[in-house]
């Protein structure tokens, strides 16, 4: 068998196979013995049609499975041959076939860029505060009281203000017309939150129990329905139940409440250790974003469509999940408006790995057991998983090939960190740095 290999482009590669005469003779005649076994000709025995009359029944249908048998069999040890490794199934292009003579095919496949240099020495990135200050653990605090706080009626009854939870009825008119399925009851809305359109809590500021109010306001762009999205809109809404939310005050019995501590001050450590930690993973997972948009551009190598098509459908799967959790719908309509960014990010990702495996091959970075270990003792903290359970889930080889990853990758994050020149910043007021 004689293989020859081009490269198309710094991504595509192609093989053009030739497969000796004797080789192709022997896998027609395997493939006449089996259709001579299986064949039924009428005027014949079973397994007694001669071959021409075989040949002139399935001649095409033949000559279709030796070429198919002959790619199959030659293609894995021609890529062998020359060492290369497809990130796509090869596409094959088949040859002129002919009874007695040899046989050649072309298949053309993506492989990995070849990366000799990386830059990734020297890097400018900036790491947030990771110091869990007193007013954040206070702040902590206080969203645990509002998480446990109570509802209830005010006494005396008195009208609805921020902070209150309301109980309504409404329906909503477009363009003079009432909307059908488009009102509600029984709907609680919490004033304040800045989950309830602006113009419809203040319009309920103020009101009482049975108050009805016609209320005008925009719908946001984001409507599940695309037809009532962006428009004006009136809502005539009716007030039925006005609840305050009742903090409990914030001492030892609060604390026993809420968890497993016999103290506040046991409780408000928990909160300043889970605080810090969120603090450190968010810091964490900033560096790593700045890190992959450096190596991106500091490193413009070509990559794999397949491969960057693969990471935008997990990416879009991701979203969609995430949806799902939110008990959000989402359309084609969503996807399409949001694949130029996604395919973007998908190409960012893609990119930095293949720089950041080039990297770990340069350094000879490896994984070890004991890195396994300390893998699955982490990822037994991270999810509550008993890590005997874990031990066993991973060893399964594509988990465990995808730990492996995670754990070299986290190796070369940390080699660049240790490389680079990292200014610490004031976390922006407002990230989610919230204690889990």
């Amino acid at each position: 068998m004689q293989v020859h290999v081009a490269r198309i482009s710094p991504v595509v590669m192609e093989l053009a196979v030739e497969v000796p005469a004797d080789a192709v003779s022997a896998q027609v005649e395997k493939a006449y013995v089996t259709l001579q076994r299986k064949a039924r000709v009428r005027g014949f025995r079973p397994g007694k049609a001669p071959r021409q009359v075989l040949a002139h029944l399935y001649g095409p249908q033949v000559t279709s499975d030796v070429v198919n048998a002959i790619v199959k069999e030659t293609l894995p040890k021609a890529l062998s041959q020359k060492q290369v490794q497809p990130v796509n199934q090869p596409e094959v292009e088949a040859g002129k076939f002919q009874h007695g003579l040899a046989f050649s095919y072309k298949a053309r496949f993506e492989v990995q860029p070849e990366i000799a240099e990386v830059a990734y020495e020297g890097l400018e990135l900036e790491r947030p505060a990771e110091e869990a200050t007193l007013e954040a653990v206070d702040e902590q605090l206080e969203l645990l009281r509002r998480q446990h706080a109570r509802l209830e009626a005010p006494d005396p009854a008195r009208p609805a203000q921020k902070g209150d939870a309301v109980t309504v009825d409404f329906t909503l008119f477009v363009d003079g017309e009432l909307v059908k399925d488009g009102g509600g009851e029984g709907i609680q809305l919490e004033l304040g939150s800045a989950l309830v359109l602006p113009e419809l809590e203040a319009g309920l500021l103020g009101a009482k129990v049975d108050d009805t109010r016609e209320i005008e306001a925009t719908l946001l762009p984001s409507h599940p329905r695309k037809d009532l999205a962006g428009k004006k809109a009136k809502f005539r809404v009716t007030v039925r139940d006005i609840k305050q939310r009742v903090l409990a005050a914030l001492d030892d019995e609060f604390a026993k409440d809420v968890g497993n501590f016999e103290t506040l001050v046991e409780l408000r450590a928990n909160v300043h250790t889970r605080l810090e930690r969120a603090l450190k993973d968010r810091a964490e997972a900033v560096l790593a974003e700045q890190i992959i948009a450096k190596l991106n551009e500091k490193n413009p190598v070509d990559l794999p469509p397949s491969l960057v098509e693969q990471q935008c459908r997990m990416m879009e799967m991701e979203i969609l999940q995430n949806a799902r959790r939110a008990g959000q719908a989402v359309t084609k309509d969503d996807f399409a408006r949001v694949h130029g960014q996604v395919h973007a990010d998908a190409e960012k990702k893609v990119r930095a790995g293949l720089l950041m495996a080039a990297i770990a091959r340069k350094l000879n970075l490896n994984v070890t057991d004991s890195d396994i270990q300390k893998g699955l003792e982490e990822l037994a903290g991270e999810t509550g998983k008993n890590i005997a359970k874990l031990r066993a889930e991973y060893s399964d080889p594509q988990h465990r090939q995808m730990l492996i990853g995670m754990i070299l990758e986290d190796k070369v994050l940390n080699i660049i960190e240790s490389k680079a020149s990292i200014k610490a910043v004031p976390t922006t007021k407002g990230e989610d740095t919230h204690a889990e």
